[in-house]
């Protein structure tokens, strides 16, 4: 566009070169801004860019006719309430009409007074009303839906004559519009107005009227759908209505006619002597391109009903998505939780545990020190005196000294063997030990082993096979924990089984496998489903009955093995069952020869 242009930004389609400096200058001088296109489809392309307040088009273009121009401007629902002025030098009969059944606002030779080429286009840029119909909302909608989406236009007809009003309202009537003649206008307008509530199209005022005065009610009219801009710009997605002015000048002379009448508000004025059928063509003209604008603001208003919705659901949506983003995080702190007290009360069983153990390896060590001192001097007593006995002695003697002496050494063994298990109890004890340390592995399964003899029995045997160096640098009781934990379950899933012809069987292996030492606890059992094997390290998760098991076991064996920075695998060995392998790095593991 040329300049800003105070008065509106017009585009100006015209192939004569000559013709549209003219026209511009003209145009320019009436204080708009001017852009131009040689042709309907340069008209086009400019139209993709931006649209004009307005477009002035010649009706002869080369390719596409001006006519052509129009029906595709209101094709487009972005380009259809456009006011199109058509301008043509011919004068070929039905032009006219042929304009302006096309889809333009209005025809106007181009050999007109420039004045009143100016006038007319002030006049449909005027039709567009003041607001812009993107800036109506809310309440329009619901009086949108009052006056009704489809309905027949309606024209109000003042006229002098009651036969030429009763022509043109059947005329309009014949085309599918409510024409209603109102024969004392200035006490009837104002009420026939209102009651129609914008429901009004269009009104025909005839400007030389005797009885009444036009342009008066003209300028009233004018004034009335100011108002009505002004007051109800929230109520309805409709445009103002449009004053037609039916006269030749006669009264005050023609060009002073027009003026007047253009200043009062008239938005187009046609000679009264041409007849029903050519005033019908510009009422037409006029109505088609208000009902245009009406249906351009309800759609207008409808897509932004349906965007307000969609705002609204997005936000919904956001709102939904962060209630669940922050019902997921509660609910994985809330598993974290129970999952870390889980951990402190298995610790503080262990801890506990750890506890009553030396102490009771502590009690039990004290009279057991005291035992094996006596039952030392005992078996030196009794052999000196087998050693100094001599044939003077009673027979039945010798027999009960020898009974003596070997009740004696079966005591000896006896309090070996609970030596030993003091012993592994005051290393299983050692809960306090979170440093690593080097740990003879064989010997810490071998402690595990003793103090699980209850579950143990007689009826599972344990098979070892210790291929891994002895040593593994490591935290010793939790090493145990691990052990026992998995050893436990085994014999739990060994014991479970009430009839079992094969022998029951628990093998511990130990290999090194590249830089990782492995302990590798497999059992002859029933083996953990496969739909289970994801969930058998999840804390609390137990296939045990009520009260027989708290479900950590394994979580605690898991989470051991991870601050080992190892991994601990579930499968099944050849010939069924389970089999857990334990992997942790070997460290400063020790080749010190394999255990058998």
């Amino acid at each position: 566009m040329n300049g800003s242009g105070a008065n509106g930004r017009l585009l100006l389609v015209e192939d004569s070169d000559t013709q549209a400096l003219m026209i511009r200058r003209v145009l320019e001088r009436g204080g708009f801004s001017v852009e131009r296109a040689a042709s309907a489809e340069a008209a086009l392309d400019s139209l993709n860019q931006a649209v004009p307040d307005l477009v002035v088009c010649d009706y002869h273009l080369p390719g596409m006719s001006g006519g052509e121009l129009v029906r595709a401007l209101r094709l487009n629902v972005r380009t259809r309430a456009i006011p199109v002025l058509m301008l043509t030098e011919a004068s070929e009969p039905g032009l006219e009409r042929e304009g302006l059944e096309s889809g333009a606002d209005a025809y106007v030779p181009k050999s007109s007074d420039q004045s009143l080429i100016l006038l007319r286009i002030g006049a449909l840029l005027r039709q567009g009303g003041a607001q812009p119909a993107s800036d109506r909302t809310g309440a329009a909608a619901e009086f949108g839906r009052e006056v009704g989406v489809f309905r027949r236009a309606r024209v109000l007809l003042l006229h002098q004559s009651r036969d030429a009003a009763e022509n043109l309202a059947a005329l309009l009537g014949r085309e599918g519009y409510e024409a209603e003649i109102l024969d004392d206008p200035e006490n009837g307008l104002a009420e026939a107005v209102a009651e129609a509530r914008g429901a009004v199209d269009c009104v025909v005022v005839d400007l030389e009227a005797q009885r009444f005065d036009g342009i008066a009610l003209c300028a009233w009219l004018n004034i009335f759908r100011l108002r009505a801009d002004a007051e109800q710009s929230e109520l309805a997605p409709v445009t103002s209505l449009r004053i037609l002015g039916l006269g030749d000048g006669e009264r005050a002379g023609g060009r002073l006619l027009v003026a007047q009448a253009y200043g009062a508000g008239v938005d187009d004025v046609v000679s009264g002597a041409v007849g029903a059928e050519a005033i019908g063509l510009r009422v037409r003209a006029m109505v088609r391109r208000k009902l245009l604008q009406d249906e351009t603001a309800r759609i207008e208003t409808e897509l932004r009903g349906r965007q307000a919705a969609i705002d609204r659901a997005r936000e919904e949506a956001a709102a939904f998505a962060a209630k669940a983003a922050l019902a997921e995080a509660l609910a994985e702190a809330n598993e974290q939780l129970r999952e870390a007290q889980g951990k402190l009360v298995q610790t503080a069983k262990m801890a506990s545990l750890g506890e009553l153990v030396a102490g009771i390896a502590h009690e039990i060590n004290n009279p057991l020190a005291f035992i094996v001192a006596h039952q030392g001097t005992v078996s030196r007593l009794l052999d000196q005196i087998a050693g100094n006995a001599d044939a003077s002695l009673p027979a039945e003697i010798g027999p009960k000294l020898a009974k003596a002496r070997e009740r004696v050494s079966a005591m000896s063994l006896g309090l070996k063997r609970i030596e030993n298990l003091v012993l592994n109890l005051r290393k299983f004890s050692r809960l306090d030990e979170s440093e690593h340390q080097t740990v003879d592995v064989p010997d810490a399964i071998d402690t595990v082993l003793t103090l699980l003899t209850h579950k143990l029995g007689t009826g599972i045997t344990v098979e070892r096979q210790f291929d891994a160096p002895r040593e593994l640098s490591c935290q010793p009781a939790l090493l145990n924990q691990v052990i026992m934990n998995i050893v436990g379950n085994a014999a739990d899933a060994l014991n479970a089984e009430p009839v079992r012809t094969a022998a029951r069987v628990i093998r511990i292996a130990t290999a090194l496998e590249g830089e990782n030492y492995t302990i590798a606890i497999a059992d002859n059992g029933p083996g953990v489903p496969d739909t289970l094997r994801e969930r058998v390290f999840e804390p609390f998760f137990t296939t045990k009955p009520v009260g027989s098991g708290t479900g950590l076991g394994l979580a605690i064996a898991y989470n051991v093995v991870r601050a080992h920075g190892g991994a601990i695998v579930l499968d099944t060995p050849d010939g069924g069952g389970a089999r857990f392998t334990v992997s942790v790095p070997a460290g400063v593991a020790r080749i010190a020869g394999a255990a058998s």
